[in-house]
C-alpha cells in the first residue's frame, strides 16, 4: 500500500458556497498544487454543470468530492483546522499569515488530516464556524482592498503548502510530536464543559454572553493533546458525575 503523503491529508472545506462555479474553480486549484480532498458544506448547487465546466480536467476532484450537512461532519476527524479570513475578528483564535499556516499544518499532515476552512463568497466565515478551527489566517493584501475570490485564495494556500514541502529545509517529518486530539475529541470537551458550567450554576444558558467563545480561544491557543482532552474530560466527570454529552 502506497504511504499517505502529505499533501493526501489536507482537506480544503468550503462553507456554503453561493456560486458553483467558484467549486470548480477550486477543484482546478486544489489539482495544479497536487491536493484532492474537497469536502462542501451545503453548497447551494452541486453537482452542476458550471462547476463541471469552471474545473476543466480536475472533474475527477469534484466527482470525489464529499457534500457535508454540518462542519463537525466535514471537519471531526481533522486533528488542526485553519480558518481564512479577510479581516480582524472580535475575540478570534491565534492568527497567521499564509506560509506560517502552511508550515503548522504540514507539520500535523505528515501523520494526521487537517483542514483549510473557507466561507461565503459574499460574507465569509461566521463567527460560529471559526471557533471550529484552532487558528486563522489572514493572506496579506492590499489593505485598500483585500478581497479575494474564494478559488484565488484557495490557489493561494494551496501554493504555499506546496513551497513548504519543496522549499530546502521545509519542514520535516517531526516524530516528537506528541498524539494531538482530533476536533472532534476537542468538540467533545467542549460540550462536555457547557453542560457542567450550566448545571453548577456557573454559565446562564439564557445568556451565555461570550463565554463559551473565550473557553474555546484559550483551548485554541493550547493545541490540546489527546492524553489532555481525557485529563480534562476525567476531571469534569469527577466534579459532576453526571451522564456527559
Amino acid at each position: 500500500m502506497n504511504p499517505v503523503l502529505p499533501l493526501d491529508n489536507v482537506r480544503i472545506v468550503l462553507s456554503h458556497t453561493s456560486h458553483p462555479g467558484n467549486i470548480g474553480a477550486t477543484a482546478r486549484a486544489m489539482k495544479t498544487m497536487g491536493l484532492s480532498q474537497l469536502y462542501l458544506v451545503n453548497p447551494k448547487s452541486f453537482p452542476d454543470r458550471e462547476a463541471d465546466a469552471r474545473a476543466s480536467n480536475a472533474r475527477d476532484i469534484l466527482e470525489s468530492a464529499c457534500v457535508c450537512t454540518s462542519l463537525e461532519e466535514a471537519m471531526g476527524d481533522t486533528f488542526l483546522a485553519a480558518a481564512l479570513t479577510a479581516r480582524s475578528r472580535d475575540l478570534s483564535h491565534p492568527t497567521c499569515n499564509a506560509r506560517r499556516a502552511a508550515i503548522e499544518l504540514i507539520q500535523y499532515a505528515h501523520h494526521h488530516p487537517v483542514a483549510l476552512l473557507f466561507g461565503r463568497e459574499s460574507a465569509g466565515l461566521t463567527s460560529a464556524e471559526i471557533s471550529h478551527c484552532q487558528l486563522t489566517v489572514q493572506i496579506p493584501a492590499n489593505p485598500a482592498y483585500s478581497s479575494l475570490n474564494l478559488a484565488a485564495a484557495v490557489q493561494i494556500m494551496a501554493y504555499e503548502l506546496r513551497m513548504v514541502l519543496e522549499e530546502a529545509g521545509g519542514v520535516e517529518d517531526n516524530p516528537r510530536l506528541s498524539e494531538p486530539a482530533s476536533l472532534q475529541e476537542i468538540e467533545g470537551l467542549h460540550h462536555h464543559l457547557e453542560e457542567v458550567m450550566v448545571q453548577s450554576g456557573f454559565l446562564d444558558p439564557v445568556q451565555p454572553k461570550r463565554l463559551m467563545r473565550r473557553m474555546r480561544r484559550l483551548f485554541a491557543r493550547t493545541r490540546l493533546e489527546k492524553e489532555e482532552v481525557n485529563i480534562l474530560r476525567g476531571l469534569l466527570t469527577a466534579v459532576n458525575p453526571h451522564k456527559s454529552t
